[in-house]
């Protein structure tokens, strides 16, 4: 029988447009305040792509890091996996821009659309082509520019959103290291409570759905909020189940950055010190496939993970998707 390789993350990349929106700034669009948006989600600000940025350019800059972090050529890379619900275009893929612009022109390269969950579901989708033995050397991206898919007459969506890239290079380590375990999981009966209506293949885009305003994120915002207060520590319960570590064992959880309130009760239900939890949602809010990874790259920054620590990393969102993980760190 075949044995698996241990994989995980070489290095960490992550970028965030230079345009900062605040809680201010919004008040001047619609019908909402600094205060109501802090106190509901503990949003402060977020990042606006510029006219001239995709998702793309913020992934490349988010890639680059990551191949510099992990002392990675670009030409090194075997597969480029793209987490986003905000593509440049339908296609070509964002991956396969990357791997010409990138310059890995041997890489292999596909999207992933998980929506707030897809930087974990990338980690285990990329990592298991290492574990095979198939590929050796991962790029593992994670990009979104929201604000090209939000409703600004929308006070419930678009006060959430900003826009960002995380980028994580994998490869083999050494036993006992890298990600020990992860669960991943979804529940298509809650398919409509994030959705973009128009725009697909069931909704082509016409005069009439642009009218409609049918092309931009709708969101029943107490169904999301039902389903994550439970998924977020459902998933993370079951990851650490699945590999046999004790809660008290992890150093860090490193959540998705929806909402203040879910990361706190998500903090009770585990039992876990909510200090211990990766924040950085006032700065950057809900950045989807990015958030998980943004936070994550903070982490590193700050020195708040070691070699051998213990972290969990879970996300949830449209699909409805939950995903989770936890890995010993590497280096």
């Amino acid at each position: 029988m075949k044995t698996l390789k241990n994989f995980g993350i070489l290095g960490i990349g992550t970028y965030v447009p230079e345009k900062i929106m605040t809680n201010s700034d919004l008040e001047k669009i619609v019908d909402t305040s600094d205060a109501w948006i802090q106190k509901m989600t503990g949003i402060k600000e977020r990042r606006i792509a510029a006219e001239n940025e995709a998702t793309s350019d913020l992934a490349y800059n988010a890639a680059v890091k990551a191949l510099e972090s992990s002392n990675t050529k670009a030409e090194e890379i075997d597969l480029i996996v793209v987490a986003t619900l905000t593509p440049d275009y339908f296609t070509p893929s964002v991956s396969a821009m990357l791997q010409k612009r990138l310059g890995a022109h041997h890489a292999a390269a596909f999207d992933l659309g998980a929506a707030c969950s897809g930087f974990v579901y990338g980690l285990e989708a990329g990592g298991n082509f290492i574990a095979t033995g198939m590929y050796k050397k991962v790029l593992v991206i994670g990009a979104e520019v929201f604000s090209r898919i939000l409703d600004w007459e929308d006070r419930n969506t678009c006060v959430l959103f900003g826009d960002g890239a995380a980028a994580a290079v994998l490869g083999e380590v050494e036993e006992g290291y890298g990600l020990i375990g992860s669960h991943l999981g979804a529940d298509g009966d809650l398919d409509d409570v994030l959705i973009i209506p128009a725009g697909g293949s069931r909704t082509p885009a016409t005069h009439e759905t642009i009218d409609n305003r049918s092309h931009y994120l709708k969101m029943k915002g107490q169904e999301v909020f039902k389903f994550a207060v439970k998924a977020m520590p459902g998933a993370v319960e079951k990851v650490l189940e699945n590999t046999g570590i004790g809660i008290d064992e992890l150093e860090l959880i490193v959540p998705h950055q929806a909402n203040m309130r879910i990361i706190s009760s998500a903090a009770k239900k585990l039992g876990f010190p909510a200090e211990k939890f990766v924040l950085n949602l006032d700065r950057y809010g809900n950045t989807s496939a990015a958030s998980v990874g943004l936070a994550l790259g903070e982490a590193l920054e700050k020195g708040m993970i070691k070699k051998g620590d213990n972290i969990a990393l879970v996300g949830f969102g449209a699909g409805l998707t939950y995903a989770s993980c936890v890995m010993k760190w590497a280096y």
